[in-house]
């Protein structure tokens, strides 16, 4: 089968998606109106028979002075990775950003390498020989995910490699935790979680923590919350209009599509989040809390009753995005490594980001600036 790339509406774009069980929150149109440094365009694969059959959100960053571009299409396209023909859904693609004045293309498949349990991760987490999660055996190997990788080496892409000790790359987290919900009751979600979790929910319930969904106007109360997170966590936080333009932009195109929220304690707001949906397939997307009154289990209220939200909403999965993949004991990271496990999902490996450089000159230039920042 071959096919040919064109520009397609956002309508069209989100009627495809809609057909999906799952596609990530950065694969639908109003994603490109969060990122306003970027130029945004909805691309449509057509087959033979004149009919989508895939498509891609993909991001147009310009060089100063030059008309030329970095084209990122974060955590997709959305085409069939499993193809034996993969060659004739990407070949298409870079001709057609070559075309539109891109020098490098990056992408990131969401193709699934390894799970560990999170029984493996606790004894990861134990062992002291154990340095990386990446280095400890895994419960399960998505064995066509490794062909896949060799595939697109073939083809002249090139993995980007974490750009930092922690694990976290400069593009999308390659190492996620996230809980399977398909199938499940939300009585057996509960049993999962482990025993820390149980009573720090009860405990949180107990002190008379209430939970509730905010709007527009909570958002600089989360904010304030995230710069004391910021802080508190060594990470430069975004800036309050960046939430705000995520807010208007998503909840236009769905009004399920981003939540805000807030855990209260006797008129204090202690924890927020937000959470992002599409389709079967749920995020935690930002969390933010102070260091004030911790014993009342603010955190553990909160993503409780999203996952409860999540649950009702019909849910596959809800995923508690980045977790660091070093395992030593010094790194600030670890603890929210742990937090995640108690869930008693699954720690998820994913293909990671890939580049094409269609340009190597300039590539190589967008290299070295990346490697000093």
């Amino acid at each position: 089968m071959s096919y040919r790339l064109k520009a397609i509406t956002r309508e069209e774009h989100l009627a495809f998606v809609r057909t999906r069980s799952s596609v990530s929150h950065m694969q639908v149109p109003s994603w490109g109106d969060v990122k306003p440094d970027w130029r945004a365009e909805s691309l449509g694969w057509i087959d033979e028979n004149g009919r989508l059959a895939g498509v891609g959100l993909v991001l147009l960053r310009p060089l100063p002075k030059l008309k030329r571009y970095l084209a990122y299409l974060p955590e997709g396209p959305v085409i069939d990775w499993a193809a034996a023909d993969l060659e004739q859904w990407l070949r298409p693609m870079l001709a057609y950003l070559k075309q539109r004045g891109a020098f490098t293309v990056k992408m990131g498949p969401p193709v699934v390498v390894r799970r560990w349990s999170a029984e493996a991760v606790k004894t990861a987490i134990a062992d002291p020989q154990a340095r990386r999660l990446r280095d400890v055996e895994a419960t399960e190997h998505e064995p066509h995910a490794l062909d896949l990788a060799d595939r697109l080496r073939r083809m002249g892409w090139q993995r980007t490699e974490p750009g930092s000790e922690d694990g976290f790359a400069a593009g999308q987290p390659r190492y996620v935790f996230q809980v399977p919900f398909a199938g499940r009751s939300l009585e057996d979600i509960h049993g999962g979680l482990n025993q820390q979790w149980r009573r720090n929910i009860k405990k949180a319930e107990k002190a008379g923590v209430k939970v509730v969904q905010g709007g527009y106007e909570e958002l600089p109360a989360f904010y304030d919350l995230y710069a004391e997170t910021a802080e508190r966590d060594r990470f430069i936080p975004r800036p309050l209009a960046y939430f705000q333009r995520m807010w208007t932009a998503l909840r236009a195109e769905d009004p399920d599509r981003m939540r805000l929220y807030l855990a209260h304690h006797e008129g204090d707001v202690l924890a927020a989040a937000t959470m992002l949906t599409v389709g079967e397939h749920v995020w935690y997307s930002y969390g933010a809390s102070t260091s004030r009154k911790r014993e009342v289990q603010p955190n553990n209220a909160i993503q409780w009753r999203m996952m409860c939200d999540a649950h009702e909403l019909g849910a596959g999965v809800y995923d508690f995005r980045g977790i660091t993949d070093t395992l030593d004991e010094g790194n600030h990271l670890l603890g929210l490594l742990r937090f995640k496990s108690g869930t008693g999902g699954h720690a998820v490996e994913y293909l990671g980001e890939w580049d094409y450089p269609l340009n190597k000159i300039l590539h190589k230039a967008l290299d070295l600036y990346m490697s000093r920042r």
